[in-house]
């Protein structure tokens, strides 16, 4: 059942996603050659604390870490650890934070010193994707309508669209129904209605769009080893344009 949120529960889960677009600038400022996965996670987990919240991810399903740090071709799920972020490296920080009963959930990629233009070119599109898909994130369209802009972006700019993976529901349950692929056929999927909050995820590879998972039962990888790009804001569906509620500034 897809939930729709009142005007009461929107306003804390828009304090939710507050607290989760800060969690993701302060990671994304923290992405430079000789910092350790483990230290941006460790940010992320005091910062969300400091706020009143918790880190959404902590645990989930055992998941041992505040943030999902996913770096090069890893695609998603990264565990932090002892891994140094080096020159050229391109990092995929996911976060949530959980706030008066309410999850917010976001995502971007961010370069590591100088990058490769191709690499910023997946940065770049993997995001373009995302705002594409906003232009049909209006009620009385579809899911689909959204998944369908993000792929038709993504592939016609040579690129491919992860399908083993898809975006969510998001609310009192970080993932709640209906499932938001980034791919699909216009005209599907359930209606938009107002007040459905939804986290869109484009999550798109420079190579092929197979992936597979680790041995650690996390972490997710390009199956030829080619570059990943990640990026997830939480949309509020409204009677007007979307409105989304992890934007900061420049993400």
């Amino acid at each position: 059942m897809i939930a729709i949120k009142n005007e009461r529960e929107l306003e804390s889960m828009r304090q939710a996603c507050k607290i989760t677009a800060a969690a993701r600038a302060l990671a994304g400022e923290m992405v430079r050659p000789g910092v350790s996965t483990k230290a941006i996670d460790q940010a992320v987990h005091d910062y969300i604390v400091s706020q009143g919240a918790k880190p959404s991810f902590l645990n989930y399903n055992g998941y041992p870490a505040s943030a999902c740090i996913s770096v090069n071709q890893t695609v998603i799920h990264g565990i932090p650890g002892g891994y140094v972020l080096a020159e050229g490296d391109i990092v995929s920080i996911d976060v949530g934070a959980y706030y008066k009963g309410f999850h917010g959930d976001c995502a971007a990629t961010f370069p590591c010193g100088a990058i490769s233009t191709e690499a910023q070119r997946l940065i770049d599109v993997t995001r373009e994707s995302f705002y594409e898909g906003m232009k049909f994130a209006t009620m009385g369209n579809r899911v689909q309508d959204i998944s369908h802009a993000i792929e038709q972006h993504v592939e016609s700019n040579g690129f491919s669209i992860v399908r083993s993976f898809v975006g969510h529901g998001v609310g009192r349950q970080l993932h709640e129904e209906p499932e938001v692929p980034n791919y699909g056929k216009p005209g599907r999927g359930p209606r938009l209605l107002k007040g459905m909050t939804l986290a869109v995820e484009p999550m798109v590879n420079a190579g092929t769009a197979d992936v597979r998972i680790l041995k650690d039962g996390w972490t997710v990888v390009t199956t030829d080893g080619s570059l990943s790009a990640h990026y997830e804001n939480t949309v509020l569906i409204t009677d007007g344009e979307p409105e989304i509620l992890t934007v900061t500034e420049g993400l």
